[in-house]
């Protein structure tokens, strides 16, 4: 590398087969960084990869595998090649749970959590040495969920609220090695999911008995025509992509980002106003 020559960034970013992660992939690539994008399988990273194949490098991975994170940590590290770092991690890949916690199968709950928590840890431990050659910074794609709970989305609300907690721990932990860590906080985000919203209500449905099938009928019913008309406020998954390359570009990122009006509307309530008053309005959503 001559003097004259600047070194191209390197991100990893988990979860790129689709949403955030794939819109977050295309826009970096674009904007010159080299991306190793995390795929569940070859043809999503074919899909991924097939208009820039010199700008983005699949790795296959299942971020609750620890065989998986070992290889994709070492295959990342041979294909930087000797003393080269990664300058960004972007811990995006998750599921959604639906259901109340009362009835929610524990296998669910525990495939949410190791999904969108214990997974980010496991490949952030991994990739941490990978980090530090660069004093690079992480990025942490949380949910505004994280701060404002519906009902019917508690083991998904549970998972971003513990990654605002990893989030903390980890920018305080880091911060002697230069190392920033940011949490992005979006509100309803553009995606395929809202195309499923009755199938998917059908489908959580139809894992209840009677009883509890009775039990949450109203609320069920009163949520699924909110989730549609938070559809028309959802944000094109670009705007997301658009604001992690902000914070990573910036300086001094904010520690938490907001990003879409329901986003920045809800961290306002929820932060000034009483859970008695938030839980009084909720109620009046849902018609409790």
């Amino acid at each position: 590398m001559t003097v004259k020559q600047k070194r191209r960034r390197v991100v990893f970013i988990s979860g790129t087969s689709s949403g955030i992660g794939k819109a977050c992939a295309i826009d970096l690539a674009r904007h010159g960084y080299r991306v190793f994008a995390g795929v569940r399988s070859e043809a999503a990273g074919y899909r991924l990869t097939a208009r820039m194949p010199q700008q983005i490098t699949p790795i296959e991975l299942d971020i609750t595998k620890a065989g998986d994170i070992r290889a994709a940590a070492a295959s990342i590290d041979r294909l930087l090649g000797q003393g080269e770092g990664l300058d960004v991690i972007v811990n995006n890949a998750g599921i959604t749970v639906p259901g109340a916690v009362e009835c929610v199968a524990l296998e669910d709950v525990r495939r949410q959590l190791e999904v969108n928590v214990i997974g980010h840890v496991a490949l952030t431990q991994a990739l941490l040495p990978l980090l530090r050659r660069t004093r690079g910074r992480i990025i942490n794609i949380g949910s505004i969920m994280g701060r404002f709970v519906m009902p019917l989305s508690g083991p998904y609300a549970m998972s971003k609220f513990a990654m605002r907690a990893i989030n903390d721990a980890w920018r305080r932990e880091l911060r002697p090695w230069g190392i920033d860590v940011v949490l992005i906080e979006p509100g309803s985000v553009e995606s395929a999911i809202w195309d499923k919203i009755d199938s998917e209500a059908a489908q959580y449905k139809g894992k209840l008995n009677a009883a509890a099938r009775d039990r949450y009928a109203n609320i069920e019913a009163s949520l699924v025509a909110t989730w549609k008309r938070a559809h028309r406020m959802a944000i094109p998954a670009d705007t997301v992509a658009r604001a992690i390359r902000r914070s990573i570009e910036k300086k001094r990122p904010k520690p938490h980002l907001f990003v879409g009006p329901d986003a920045h509307g809800l961290a306002l309530v929820s932060r000034f106003l009483p859970d008695s008053c938030l839980d009084w309005m909720i109620g009046k959503i849902t018609g409790r």
